[in-house]
């Protein structure tokens, strides 16, 4: 008995077609998830993913909301600032009560120095472009010269434990690391203390968020006082410390507490 010949058609020129119809939808759908960035017309590549991918667990839902085991430091600030009015100066000592509340240990703290943004050798600073390459203006050319000139960054002058002993530390620009005696654990408190002072910014040569404005006129000084003292730098469970330099384009998340604050200005000054 003949059998008749099976016929099977060749599905190979299908499969190469489905894969690059796959590979393109793919490639499609990836660049569609790429965020941009409005504000400068640009794509932001290296955007991280915990926005894309959160992963849960018993700290925080993949929604981000708190969890069952959510935890959060607390620092508390005792403050005493005064303003020099001729030096335009600001001088201040802070006593930091900082409660660990997070299941880790920590052997060391980090604190941000907002102010050593305005430092010779701040990130900052030293990636700072031009947004254009015609002409420079003479205001242009005040501040440019003003970056090379003025340092306002933070001076530190002591950095104590609880018994006034000395404690050793480690400025890295708008970072500072503090190393403690002996480990903090789970629900323990540790108390630093640290004096510090910094001159203050003119507004017009050297603008930043904080600064002063003088008036020739009245020969008075108008004080715009921003990010002003050595703060808590916030431990969190998703990413640890949050010690990313500070370029002034953004904000850190901050750790809750108490503050008690005492300002001492001439008796001509009004604070508000």
């Amino acid at each position: 008995m003949k059998t008749r010949p099976v016929f099977r058609p060749d599905t190979r020129p299908v499969l190469r077609l489905l894969c690059l119809i796959l590979t393109v939808c793919s490639t499609s759908l990836l660049q569609a998830q790429v965020v941009s960035n409005q504000k400068y017309k640009q794509e932001d590549k290296f955007r991280q993913l915990e926005e894309a991918l959160p992963t849960p667990n018993e700290f925080r839902t993949a929604s981000g909301a708190p969890g069952e085991k959510y935890w959060q430091q607390q620092a508390d600030y005792e403050i005493d600032v005064e303003l020099d009015d001729k030096l335009q100066k600001v001088i201040g000592s802070e006593k930091i009560t900082y409660t660990n509340n997070s299941p880790d240990t920590l052997s060391y703290l980090w604190m941000q120095l907002d102010t050593n943004i305005l430092s010779f050798d701040s990130d900052a600073h030293l990636t700072d472009t031009s947004s254009h390459l015609g002409k420079v203006g003479y205001q242009s050319m005040q501040q440019l010269l003003a970056k090379e000139t003025f340092d306002g960054s933070m001076k530190i002058a002591a950095v104590r434990d609880k018994e006034g002993n000395p404690l050793p530390y480690t400025v890295i620009k708008t970072m500072m690391r503090i190393d403690l005696p002996r480990p903090l654990e789970t629900g323990q408190s540790t108390q630093v203390s640290i004096d510090w002072s910094y001159l203050v910014n003119d507004s017009q040569s050297r603008p930043a968020r904080t600064g002063y404005e003088y008036f020739e006129e009245d020969k008075n000084f108008l004080y715009e006082i921003a990010h002003w003292y050595p703060r808590m730098v916030a431990y969190t469970d998703n990413s640890g410390w949050q010690h990313k330099q500070f370029l002034g384009r953004g904000e850190f998340t901050l750790e809750f507490g108490n503050f008690l604050t005492r300002i001492t200005v001439p008796d001509d000054h009004i604070v508000a």
